[in-house]
Order: structure tokens, then C-alpha cells, then sequence
């Protein structure tokens, strides 16, 4: 594992744990240049995921640019780290359990929203807002209203 610090190549294992409940293994570990210590985590992948943008470019699927987007909808919320480690895993596991190796922006957007909506509310609006593109404030009341109703936000935007 390459040296984040001086990018020496070499390092060595100090520590090692199970983390989210055994799906992955958090490894600390010791520059043998520098000196610095850093953590790592290993994941479980089961195949590569290319996501297919709405304009048909392909892009290898970044598990990391979902949870970044699910943290900022959740920023300054009652949601722990580890929830949110739940939710992005929760939808890993989905898009890897299908069978497929291509698979739409859309299906990814939408199982993050599904995944904020029964966690936290706010986050859910501000992820739609984003996501769905909101230009009025109407675009607010109208996911209110469904999400009030219990009704499911259709995909894309009117």
C-alpha cells in the first residue's frame, strides 16, 4: 500500500480488525520510509460495476462518490458515520446482487433515495433536491406533499 504521506510503496501492517460487521477489514498501518501511520479498509467486490450516465457515457462505479453524496445530504443530521456506512453498503450490495455489470445513474440515485427515506427525512429532500435537479421552491412543496402522503416520487423530473 502506497505511503499517502511520501508515497513509498512499502508499508507494514500494525493492527488489523473486522469492521462493518465483518464486510470489511479496517488495517492500520506504518510507513517503512517515513514513518507516518495510516488506516486502510479492504472490501469484499464481487464484480466491477460500470455506471451508465443518462447521456450513455460508462464509468466505473465509486462507492466513495455515494457516500460522499449521502454525507452531505446528511450533514448536520442525527445519522452516525456507521448509519451511513449501513445505507452506502446496503446499496453496494443491491447493485452487486442483480447479476449485472452495467448499471444506470438512475437505479443508483434511486435506491439512495429510498435508502434516506426511511432514515431520515431532511436528508431525503435535500438528496431529491439535488438529484431530481430542483429549480422552484414548488419542487419542495411537491416532494412534501408526497412524501406526506406516502406516495413515491416518480423517477426523473416532471
Amino acid at each position: 500500500m502506497r505511503c499517502p504521506f511520501c508515497g513509498n510503496p512499502d508499508s507494514q501492517v500494525k493492527d488489523s480488525r473486522p469492521n462493518e460487521e465483518g464486510l470489511a477489514i479496517r488495517r492500520r498501518r506504518a510507513c517503512l520510509s517515513c514513518g507516518q501511520r495510516f488506516t486502510t479498509v479492504e472490501r469484499v467486490q464481487l464484480r466491477e460495476l460500470v455506471v451508465v450516465k443518462n447521456d450513455g457515457r460508462r464509468a466505473p462505479f465509486d462507492r466513495e462518490k455515494i457516500a460522499r453524496s449521502i454525507r452531505i445530504a446528511l450533514r448536520k443530521r442525527p445519522v452516525s458515520e456507521e448509519q451511513i456506512e449501513q445505507i452506502v453498503t446496503g446499496i453496494v450490495r443491491q447493485l452487486e446482487g442483480n447479476g449485472e455489470t452495467e448499471v444506470t445513474s438512475t437505479r443508483i440515485g434511486e435506491l439512495a433515495m429510498d435508502a434516506l427515506k426511511e432514515v431520515d427525512g431532511v436528508g431525503y429532500v435535500r438528496f431529491a433536491s439535488v438529484y431530481r435537479d430542483f429549480t422552484e421552491a414548488k419542487d419542495f412543496s411537491e416532494i412534501l406533499n408526497l412524501m406526506e402522503s406516502g406516495g413515491a416520487p416518480a423517477p426523473g423530473k416532471d
